[in-house]
């Protein structure tokens, strides 16, 4: 039979001690959520683990990566031929020389881009819908919009310019419906309206079917719910992957110096004929890189930003 506990004179019984590993609490302390003082929590020793993890792992990314650039630094000149390439590729004198006509001529592909987008984006999200619908009447909607990604997506860019860039222009049309400014955008845009396409496709898809469910049990129309619930919803989540389609478009707008276009890669051949150089070209690269850096940096970061909001 259990013992029962001794009562004090107030009429009080004394509590029982309850032991942990390094000290001993009241019961009255074990309820209220008192912790040992001297053993850290256990998100704590975690915390700790992980920066300790991280700081090793920096500790180690960065005394590789000085290494990997001292090697280089070091070897690359020792090779037999570093002089010349040197003088062809990295000549100072005609970099400062150049470099500045080779910023006037990237505007040029600044302007290309910034026309493209909004005709890019208006045609990928019909073509999206189009393919989307559920409507047997708007099937040969939907055909076209099936043909049409199936074709552009699958000729390369550069034949797409060549076919449309000489083609068109060809006819015999009068100025300026002639330009290869104009045609070559005109590729562009058919071209990457294919891909963009797909992507808004995907991004409609991802939506559950309980949320078209909903929006019907509250009196949506179809073209409603796609207005108000599905679309909103699926341009956001393909943000990202349509930023990677938006940086793959500045680049490939140098593909225009083929057709005609002085753009920053056209005046960089010009540029190396003229001077029987090469750092013409290492400029152009420069310029490119100096916008596709930061927005393949930003766009990692949406990426990373969404991944948080859906865990």
């Amino acid at each position: 039979m259990a013992r029962l506990p001794r009562w004090r004179p107030n009429g009080w019984p004394r509590q029982p001690a309850c032991r942990s590993s390094n000290k001993t609490l009241t019961l009255q302390e074990k309820t209220n959520g008192a912790a040992p003082s001297a053993a850290p929590p256990r998100a704590a020793r975690r915390q700790a683990y992980e920066a300790r993890v991280r700081r090793r792992s920096n500790i180690i990314a960065g005394v590789s990566t000085t290494l990997v650039v001292l090697a280089i630094v070091t070897l690359v000149p020792l090779a037999p031929g570093w002089a010349a390439v040197k003088k062809s590729f990295f000549n100072a004198e005609v970099f400062a020389q150049t470099f500045p006509r080779l910023v006037q001529a990237f505007l040029w592909d600044i302007a290309i881009f910034l026309w493209s987008v909004p005709l890019i984006t208006v045609i990928a999200l019909a073509i999206a819908l189009a393919r989307d619908t559920k409507n047997p009447a708007l099937f040969p909607l939907k055909l076209f919009g099936i043909l049409y990604t199936d074709i552009f997506r699958g000729i390369p860019v550069i034949l797409v310019v060549y076919l449309i860039g000489f083609g068109i222009p060809g006819l015999g049309l009068p100025r300026p419906w002639n330009s290869p400014y104009i045609w070559g955008t005109v590729a562009l845009v058919l071209t990457y309206s294919a891909y963009v396409a797909e992507i808004f496709r995907s991004g409609i898809e991802s939506i559950h079917d309980s949320q078209r469910a909903a929006a019907a049990s509250l009196g949506l129309s179809q073209s409603d719910t796609m207005r108000f619930v599905v679309l909103p919803q699926a341009i956001r989540r393909v943000v990202p992957a349509n930023m990677n389609m938006l940086i793959a478009l500045q680049k490939d707008v140098a593909l225009l110096s083929f057709i005609g276009p002085v753009e920053v890669l056209r005046q960089a051949g010009v540029f190396k004929s003229l001077l029987a150089n090469f750092t013409p070209y290492v400029g152009a690269a420069l310029i490119f890189l100096s916008v596709t850096i930061p927005a393949t940096r930003y766009a990692d970061y949406l990426i990373a930003r969404q991944r948080r909001e859906r865990s």
